[in-house]
């Protein structure tokens, strides 16, 4: 009996550890609450708006269109994107970086390259 229950915990970590090492998944939508709203169009404005799928990320002053996706070790995502701001001409690159929460696994992190976050992103219903 003993041994079982080893054998047990260590399935569990080698779960948890494949679990964390698979890439994130942006076919389905995530955002915050304002975002999620929006996830179909602009149905309403909101300061805080983000929005993030797996083609772009979408916040309520800039809207930028992924142009490269790459899954690092750790499992987090490095998008480069094309971005346009509110009140700019043009388009600027940037550079995100998607991972997970450390407060909560289903929740995504997005900060661009200097480290400054964005916000924390829920899949979307």
């Amino acid at each position: 009996m003993r041994g079982s229950g080893l054998s047990v915990a260590m399935v569990l970590v080698l779960a948890a550890g494949q679990a964390s090492a698979a890439g994130i998944d942006l076919s389905k939508p995530y955002g915050n609450k304002s975002g999620c709203i929006n996830k179909n169009g602009q149905q309403v404005y909101a300061e805080d708006m983000l929005l993030l799928n797996d083609k772009e990320f979408v916040t309520a002053a800039s809207a930028c269109t992924f142009t490269e996706k790459k899954t690092q070790a750790d499992g987090s995502l490095v998008v480069k994107s094309m971005c346009e701001a509110e009140g700019e001409d043009g388009q600027s690159p940037i550079q995100f970086t998607i991972k997970r929460s450390p407060k909560n696994a289903k929740k995504l992190v997005i900060a661009d390259e200097d480290g400054t976050v964005y916000g924390e992103v829920s899949r979307c219903r």
